[in-house]
């Protein structure tokens, strides 16, 4: 375990801003593990953990490792402005999972409830903060988070993300393990959404480049779509992807704080405000991150025919859900 070491170890010397973080939904499957990595991340120099219930006891345990962000525990709702002021970026897991038999539009009735509820929040206490939105179904999580920001008037399309990095490593790893690759040198972008249909992981653009029949194509495109599916029905009812979730949404939440620090060429796909397609409102796209947020939403690139029929095929149901974000927080 001598990697876990050089990590924290290795943070000691790396002079960083002062950098707050608060994770919504701490206590949970997805939130556990994530703040344990928030707080072994070298950018993190607060960590807040929120939950209704349960946080003291993780914080307590989080607290332990010898990394150096402070890091406090709050639950519920009068402690929510405490664990909000003065955040740099708010990552929300907070939520029910998935279980076999469901979809992410079934998660919808009771998570875009506790969302609304957590934004509210945001826009009170920290409207400069980033958000990272992990809470399904992120194609309408996030639309929802947008409309309650404009409520409130402080949105900000460069500080709003939809949270669709579990896509990109799960791409990555499928992609390596059939090809025979280094998986750590591998890249391949996802766009679209973050549900089914509407993720579409880019295989043309894959790098290093190497080809794919389209039996190949096919399956892994498809291994991809369903990649929290698969997960689901292997945990046989007692879980969804709460270990692979909580490690993208740490790379993603540490991109974000790279980001705002400064550093060059921090690049992640992200399902934000775009314009890329009139017709969809928020997609997923690579984006260019910086000390304001999203500063570039980048397009999608030369695709291939199979990519641009999976492309045309998921707008519909994309453009739905982000319809139905919209309506919820508008209701």
């Amino acid at each position: 375990m001598a990697f876990l070491a050089k990590m924290i170890n290795g943070a000691r010397n790396y002079s960083t801003p002062a950098r707050k973080v608060a994770v919504l939904g701490a206590a949970g499957g997805i939130g556990q593990s994530l703040s344990m990595l928030m707080k072994m991340s070298p950018n993190c120099t607060e960590l807040a953990l929120y939950d209704i219930a349960g946080t003291p006891g993780v914080a307590a345990d989080v607290s332990h490792i010898n990394a150096k962000a402070k890091t406090t525990g709050y639950f519920g709702d009068d402690q929510l402005e405490a664990a909000l002021t003065g955040c740099d970026v708010v990552v929300i897991p907070a939520g029910v999972p998935r279980k076999p038999g469901m979809t992410r539009d079934d998660l919808f009735a009771i998570n875009a409830g506790i969302v609304m509820g957590l934004i509210t929040g945001v826009a009170k206490y920290c409207p400069g903060a980033m958000i990272n939105m992990i809470s399904n179904p992120v194609n309408s999580t996030v639309p929802i988070a947008a409309e309650t920001l404009k409520k409130h008037g402080v949105y900000d399309p460069k500080k709003l993300c939809g949270v669709t990095t579990l896509d990109v490593v799960r791409a990555r790893t499928f992609y390596a393990e059939k090809k025979g690759l280094p998986v750590l040198d591998v890249d391949v972008p996802v766009v679209g959404g973050h549900a089914g249909i509407t993720i579409l992981p880019l295989f043309s653009q894959a790098t290093p480049s190497a080809e794919l029949t389209d039996e190949e194509r096919e399956a892994l495109t498809d291994r991809t779509m369903n990649g929290g599916t698969e997960v689901v029905a292997a945990k046989a009812g007692k879980g969804s992807a709460t270990l692979s979730m909580a490690y993208a949404g740490a790379l993603f939440a540490d991109a974000c704080l790279r980001g705002l620090n400064g550093e060059k060429g921090v690049v992640e796909c992200s399902y934000v405000e775009s314009s890329v397609f009139p017709e969809l409102s928020f997609f997923s796209t690579k984006c260019t991150f910086g000390p304001s947020g999203v500063e570039e939403v980048g397009g999608i690139g030369e695709i291939n025919a199979y990519e641009q029929k999976c492309l045309d095929a998921m707008k519909e149901q994309l453009a739905g859900e982000i319809a139905k974000g919209v309506e919820f927080a508008n209701k």
